[in-house]
C-alpha cells in the first residue's frame, strides 16, 4: 500500500546524516581529528557537523570531484543509506517519484515484469499475464543479472526498472539466471504498454461459465482500483448459473491496493470480521469486512497461489485460510507484507519507507514467511512454463509450431487437484444436509 504524506525538514536532514556514516568515504580521503563519542551516536547537531566537514572535504579533495554537485553527492548518501534498510525502501529523484506517479494510472511501457530485491539478488516476483516478460518465457524466482549486457550487481532496484521502460515498441536486453536450474538466458524484448484486465474467467475473458459439475473459477491478476466491483460482476454471473464451488486463481498475482484485497475478502466474510493488520512503530491499523456478508455463504472456496502470489493477494490467502473459508492450495507464496509510504520533498524527490508489516486475523506475520498452503501441489518449470504460454493471448504463436503438442499435453495439476478437491467438498455437503431416513424396525 503506498500513502503519500508531507516530510518534516528535521527528519531529511537526520536521513542525510545517517546516509553519510554509510556510504561517504567512497574514493576520499576523509580526515576526522577524533570519532563521535558514543553518546553522540544520535545527537542531530554533531552528526551534520560530520556530514558537512566531510561533504565540503569530498568537493575540495576527490581527484575528479571538479563537477561533482552538493545534490549529486547528498541523493548518492540518501540512496545508499535508504537502500541498506530494507529492499523496498528507497529513495527516488524527481524522475524516479514522477515514474511511481505513472504507475498508479494504470499503464506503462515495460516488459510487464514485477520484480523486488531477495536476498542481494533483482528477482522477478511475477511476469505479468498478457506481456513480453510473460510470453517469454521468464518465471518467478528468476534473477535479473544484466540489462543491455551491463552488469546489475550493486544497483539500486529503481535504477534497474528504469533501465527495463521505455517507449513502447523499443528493445531491451536482458540476461535472466534460473536458480532452479542453474541456467542462464539473454532475452531481447520488446517494450509494451502494461494494461491489466484484473479478473478474468478460466479462458481469460469476462464471461465465467460453470463446468458440469457447477464450479465456477475466477483469475484475479492484480488489485487494483476496480478489482472488487469487477469480482462482484464475476460472481453475480456464477451465481446466476447455479455456483455450486469456486476457484480462486491467485497464481503469478504481484499484489496491489490494502484496500482491494480487504474488499475482495469481504465478500466472503461475515460482516465485522477483522480481514488483517498492519502495525508499524507508530500505528495499528485493523481492516474489518464491512460488506453485506458472505456472498455465496455455504459455497466451497479453494484459492490457487505460487511463488508469485505476493502482498494482496498474500492477505486474501492468509485471511480466507486463517478464517477457514477456503483451502490453499498450490506452493508456498512470496513473503511480501509490508506497507510503504511515500514522502515528497520540497525538490520533487521523494522517500519511498517501509512503515508497518500485514498480520493476518490469527497474527500470523506474511512478510519473509509467505503462505504454507494446506495443500501443497508444486508444479515443474516447464509445467509453469506452459501454463503462462497457454495463458497468453496467442501465446502458442510466440513458439515453433513442433513445441505446440509438447504444451498441449501438459495439464495444470494444480487446477486439476483444485477441481477434485471441490468435488470431494461438495459431495461432503450434500450428504451431510440430506433428510436423514428411519429404518423402522420389523414386527
Amino acid at each position: 500500500m503506498l500513502n503519500f504524506c508531507p516530510m518534516k525538514r528535521r527528519v531529511v536532514f537526520s536521513v542525510v546524516v545517517i546516509a553519510l556514516l554509510l556510504n561517504l568515504a567512497v574514493g576520499a580521503k576523509i580526515y576526522l581529528t577524533s570519532d563521535p563519542a558514543p553518546s553522540d551516536a544520535d545527537n542531530v547537531s554533531a552528526n551534520l557537523k560530520i556530514f558537512d566537514d566531510a561533504l565540503q572535504k569530498i568537493r575540495d579533495e576527490y581527484v575528479d570531484g571538479t563537477n561533482l554537485t552538493y545534490q549529486a553527492l547528498v541523493y548518492g548518501a540518501l540512496k545508499g543509506a535508504v537502500g541498506k534498510l530494507d529492499p523496498h525502501s528507497e529513495f527516488l529523484d524527481a524522475d524516479d517519484f514522477q515514474q511511481l506517479q505513472d504507475d498508479t494510472e494504470g499503464q506503462f511501457g515495460g516488459l510487464g515484469l514485477v520484480v523486488a530485491m531477495r536476498d542481494g539478488h533483482i528477482t522477478v516476483i511475477v511476469p505479468m499475464d498478457d506481456t513480453p516478460g510473460a510470453r517469454a518465457g521468464i518465471m518467478s524466482g528468476d534473477y535479473i543479472t544484466a540489462v543491455e549486457g551491463k552488469s546489475v550487481d550493486g544497483e539500486a532496484l529503481s535504477d534497474v526498472v528504469k533501465d527495463l521502460r521505455g517507449d513502447p515498441g523499443t528493445s531491451v536486453s536482458l540476461t535472466v539466471f534460473r536458480p532452479a536450474t542453474g541456467t542462464k538466458k539473454t532475452y531481447t524484448l520488446q517494450r509494451a504498454i502494461i494494461q491489466m484486465e484484473m479478473v478474468k474467467d478460466i479462458n481469460g475473458k469476462k464471461e465465467y461459465p460453470l463446468d458440469a459439475d457447477g464450479i465456477g473459477y475466477v483469475r484475479i491478476t492484480q488489485f487494483g482500483d476496480h478489482t472488487a466491483d469487477d469480482l462482484e460482476a464475476a460472481l453475480n454471473k456464477l451465481k446466476a448459473q447455479g455456483l455450486k464451488g469456486l476457484i480462486i486463481d491467485l497464481r503469478w498475482n504481484p499484489g496491489g491496493l490494502l484496500e482491494q484485497a480487504v474488499d475482495v475478502c469481504q465478500k466472503f466474510l461475515p460482516r465485522n470480521q477483522l480481514v488483517v493488520s498492519t502495525e508499524g512503530r507508530r500505528s495499528v491499523e485493523k481492516y474489518y469486512a464491512d460488506g453485506s456478508g458472505d456472498e455465496i455463504k455455504n459455497i466451497p472456496i479453494v484459492v490457487l497461489v505460487n511463488l508469485g502470489s505476493a502482498s494482496a493477494a498474500e492477505i486474501v490467502t492468509g485471511c480466507l485460510q486463517d478464517l477457514h473459508r477456503a483451502v490453499i492450495l498450490g506452493e508456498k507464496t512470496f513473503g511480501k507484507g509490508s506497507v510503504q509510504t511515500i514522502f515528497p520533498l520540497d525538490d520533487g524527490s521523494a522517500l519511498k519507507l517501509t512503515v508497518a508489516k500485514y498480520y493476518t486475523p490469527s497474527h500470523k506475520v506474511i512478510h519473509e514467511h509467505g503462505i504454507t498452503p494446506d495443500i501443497l501441489v508444486p508444479l515443474t518449470d516447464a509445467e509453469e512454463a506452459a501454463l503462462l504460454i497457454k495463458r497468453a493471448p496467442d501465446g502458442l504463436d510466440a513458439i515453433p509450431a513442433a513445441a505446440h503438442i509438447n504444451v498441449n499435453a501438459i495439464h495444470d495439476e494444480q487446477l486439476d487437484r483444485a477441481q477434485d478437491l471441490l468435488k470431494g467438498l461438495m459431495l461432503y455437503n450434500k450428504l451431510s444436509t440430506a433428510p436423514k431416513t428411519r429404518k423402522l424396525a420389523a414386527k
